[in-house]
């Protein structure tokens, strides 16, 4: 990845990110997000999402502009864990139920990781639904197993990380996560990032923000360089929805439809409990 990207991960397009001036960065606008982070602004969370500065155009395209993550690390490593034990709204499940539009597209992806795993009417349609395709892709994945999956993650040295769709039990979590921080560095890295996961699990848990919102789709970024320096951020709103005023969430309970649901919080607990793990008793 260029320096000049550096603000975008591995696992995002970079075509969606610009990097700005002065330490800040450019996503490509998005109604939701900019909902998210002007309550998030005001919220305790806010030491734990990037700074929101607005809305910018260039190009004749509208940007969010956010404060650029990287901009005070050396050389950094970074990762991005998507939070939660689904990645769809239940508004794309009702919608997809009234329209449904199966997709070719998915259906190749699905039968190149899985050959049986179509079903024969899915077989003679050679198409899937994208909500049905997202069920079953989480099902390979410890999306379901611990509600959270490594998208990737890039070392220092620029090498890119992608392949962990069938990242699944909590060895092959703690095998990633150890390939990650693997530097002279990696006890101090470590403990940097646990420390700060159990912060945001207790802000997390007494905020506003997070027991009014279902939150889909999101991810944690972690950033570390040579120094030890550490940094733990939640990212990506697009998909996390205000819910009804009489309804609020845990974020551990589990997921049936209509309960609104994510497992964030779940996700959260098995994410510490491996990263406490992966570290010598003291």
């Amino acid at each position: 990845m260029s320096a000049k990207n550096r603000g975008a991960h591995c696992s995002q397009s970079a075509r969606s990110f610009h990097v700005g001036d002065y330490g800040t960065l450019l996503k490509r606008f998005c109604r939701t997000e900019q909902q998210c982070y002007l309550r998030l602004m005001t919220d305790t969370l806010r030491p734990f999402v990037p700074a929101y500065h607005g809305v910018v155009q260039r190009d004749k395209q509208d940007y969010n502009m956010m404060d650029n993550l990287l901009t005070h690390f050396h050389t950094p490593a970074i990762m991005d864990c998507k939070m939660g034990s689904r990645t769809y709204l239940e508004e794309e499940l009702h919608i997809a139920r009234e329209r449904p539009q199966p997709r070719n597209d998915m259906y190749e992806k699905m039968v190149a990781m899985d050959p049986e795993a179509p079903t024969v009417h899915e077989r003679a349609q050679q198409a899937v639904l994208k909500t049905r395709y997202m069920q079953w892709r989480e099902t390979l994945s410890s999306t379901t197993t611990l509600g959270f999956r490594i998208e990737g993650f890039r070392k220092a040295n620029e090498e890119c990380h992608t392949n962990f769709k069938r990242t699944k039990s909590r060895e092959q979590v703690m095998e990633a996560l150890d390939k990650f921080v693997e530097s002279s560095t990696h006890i101090v890295v470590s403990w940097g990032y646990l420390r700060q996961l159990k912060q945001l699990r207790q802000v997390l848990e007494a905020s506003d923000f997070f027991r009014t919102h279902e939150v889909v789709g999101s991810s944690l970024l972690f950033v570390h360089d040579w120094t030890g320096r550490t940094g733990v951020w939640m990212i990506d709103f697009g998909k996390t929805v205000a819910l009804p005023p009489h309804l609020t969430l845990d974020h551990r309970t589990p997921w049936v439809e209509g309960n609104r649901e994510d497992g964030y919080l779940r996700g959260l607990d098995n994410l510490i409990d491996i990263l406490a793990n992966m570290l010598p008793l003291t």
